[in-house]
């Protein structure tokens, strides 16, 4: 049951948190606008796109990501507000233990938490799709595929290779097909000079190639000038951005990293680091939470100044550490899962440390 000091938290918790970020979202989209409003005329894009496509998608997306960091401010600065008015000071001479006045800014965030994985895995991601379809067509230059040597698993026991894709032309050049039997040998190899999407067929056509059929001892070699065939493969795959993977919802992603991993792909890493990410952003809420009412409720001579300046330092801290490990894992071969959590386990330490530290 909630009293009237729990709910006096929580609106302070809540409406705090929503002004503040009502505010950043209203300067951050003055600055986006004058950053990309030529290009915005450039490509003529229409007023009610950019407003309705891209603007009214941006919102939620920018507002999820930093979401932690408003949290965190919002801590601070009501909570220094209410320590230098002495509240803190009276609700704890009242009787009310520290971890008592705790329990409101816990219910808040996970109203909090809730709400941002709801928006990491369902909402944002259909909101991505339109705004990145905007992106695409009044903003973005055209896309092109700058990987080389490309490797790929299309079956059980099938793989290709290619030197490199060219988008305009659904073009790979360099092309070889290689299929193992079910004991791991070599049953057959195709080399060819290149592979195109021909979209009136829907097959993939191979020019200039040379095939080896294996059996055993016995080798067959035939060559031609063209051959169409189908492939488990789509030139689609070859032109998605590394920010594809913002579009798909929790599921989708799941099913993305299965597809990627039997592929062999590169973007395995990235594909689990954006999955784990929208799982620790919503627990660093309460992580964030706990450090702000722990440094935040002792009333000092510095006030809300000091008291802000020292929790930015650690939200930006926070976001530069998770920054720096998921470049771990995509670098080095670092465990996602380890590189995305590493900064919360640490800073839940943190917090277990200032929150002993509290004033009781």
């Amino acid at each position: 049951m909630l009293k009237i000091l729990d709910i006096y938290i929580i609106k302070k918790f809540l409406g705090t948190f929503f002004f503040t970020l009502l505010l950043v979202i209203c300067v951050i989209i003055v600055f986006d606008i004058s950053e990309k409003l030529e290009d915005f005329i450039d490509h003529k894009a229409p007023l009610k796109a950019i407003a309705f496509d891209y603007y009214l998608n941006f919102v939620p997306y920018f507002a999820n990501m930093f979401s932690p960091l408003f949290i965190f401010i919002s801590v601070i600065f009501f909570t220094s507000k209410m320590a230098s008015n002495s509240e803190i000071v009276a609700i704890l001479s009242g009787g009310i233990s520290f971890k008592r006045m705790l329990r409101p800014y816990l219910i808040s965030a996970l109203v909090l938490a809730l709400l941002s994985y709801y928006l990491n895995n369902f909402l944002i991601p259909e909101a991505n799709k339109n705004r990145l379809a905007f992106e695409e067509v009044y903003y973005r230059n055209k896309m092109k595929n700058y990987d080389f040597n490309i490797h790929m698993k299309i079956n059980d026991n099938t793989y290709i290779y290619m030197t490199n894709f060219v988008v305009d032309l659904n073009l790979g050049n360099n092309f070889s097909i290689e299929r193992f039997n079910k004991e791991g040998e070599l049953e057959y190899k195709l080399l060819s000079d290149n592979v195109k999407w021909d979209s009136t067929i829907n097959k993939w056509s191979i020019t200039n190639y040379v095939e080896r059929h294996i059996d055993g001892l016995n080798e067959t070699i035939t060559t031609g000038v063209r051959k169409d065939t189908i492939l488990d493969l789509k030139p689609e795959e070859f032109k998605r951005r590394n920010n594809y993977i913002t579009t798909m919802n929790f599921f989708e992603l799941n099913d993305f990293i299965e597809e990627q991993k039997f592929k062999g792909s590169s973007q395995v890493v990235d594909s689990e680091l954006e999955k784990h990410q929208r799982g620790a952003y919503p627990f660093a809420t309460f992580v964030l939470t706990i450090i702000g009412v722990s440094i935040s409720s002792r009333k000092v001579r510095g006030g809300i100044g000091l008291h802000i300046g020292l929790g930015l330092l650690i939200s930006f801290s926070y976001i530069l550490f998770m920054q720096i490990s998921s470049t771990f894992a995509t670098n080095s071969g670092f465990p996602a899962v380890i590189a995305v959590w590493i900064p919360n386990v640490l800073y839940s330490l943190l917090a277990l440390y200032l929150l002993k530290k509290a004033p009781k």
